[in-house]
């Protein structure tokens, strides 16, 4: 039976730990190849701001937008996890890129260029759907809570999938956020930094998403038990 203590305390499988007597977040273990998992979480350097390198890329200097794409791909990638099936957003990691790339010189504000790039994420993922009714069948296939394995019944800890699942069951604010914070590993300030949104609205939609997110994996796992 998947309990809350087991929901709550688990680590690899486990997506909660404790620190300093506070419960913490960890990134989820997805089970997405290493390779994969590497291609989104590139180190980017830090000689120069976001600003500096936005400025730069406007100029036409690639290697500035290079280096952009090192230091948002997290995000785009957490963007399109939480709105199209898992197997597509690798390619629309790079076409969100691709995208963005001959755009990002109508860009006034270079402050505001993560929110830019959210945006054009957010509506590649409608596109997709636009475009694929066989995706959006897919995706409703992979947000029905039934994923889990034998392993996971056996230890009582959440499975990946399962959690993933019930995120995406949640509104769409909180969903991104959440996938941003427990998938892609960042921390609530760099949500803010990257996506454009107040420190406060992070902190308010990881708190109330993570309420949201514990009584939907109660209730799957009750549902699970009577099954």
């Amino acid at each position: 039976m998947l309990t809350p203590d087991a929901v709550f305390t688990s680590i690899s499988g486990r997506w909660l730990a404790q620190r300093n007597g506070e419960l913490v977040a960890m990134p989820l273990n997805l089970q997405f190849p290493l390779s994969d998992r590497a291609a989104v979480n590139p180190i980017a350097p830090p000689e120069l701001s976001d600003d500096d390198l936005v400025r730069a890329a406007q100029s036409g200097d690639r290697n500035a937008f290079g280096a952009l794409y090192e230091r948002y791909a997290r995000m785009v990638h957490g963007i399109l996890l939480g709105r199209v099936p898992a197997g597509a957003v690798e390619d629309l990691v790079q076409d969100v890129f691709l995208k963005a790339m001959p755009r990002v010189g109508s860009l006034r504000d270079t402050g505001h260029f993560g929110g830019w790039l959210a945006a054009i994420a957010r509506n590649r993922a409608v596109d997709f759907f636009r475009q694929s009714k066989a995706g959006l069948e897919h995706f409703e296939d992979s947000a029905r809570p039934d994923l889990e394995n034998k392993e996971a019944k056996a230890s009582g800890k959440p499975e990946p999938e399962l959690v993933l699942a019930a995120i995406r069951k949640l509104p769409e604010t909180y969903r991104e956020t959440l996938i941003l914070r427990l998938v892609e590993g960042m921390t609530g300030p760099e949500i803010a930094a990257r996506t454009g949104l107040t420190h406060g609205s992070v902190r308010v939609n990881l708190h109330r998403g993570m309420q949201q997110l514990r009584q939907i994996l109660e209730s799957d796992a009750s549902d699970r038990v009577q099954r």
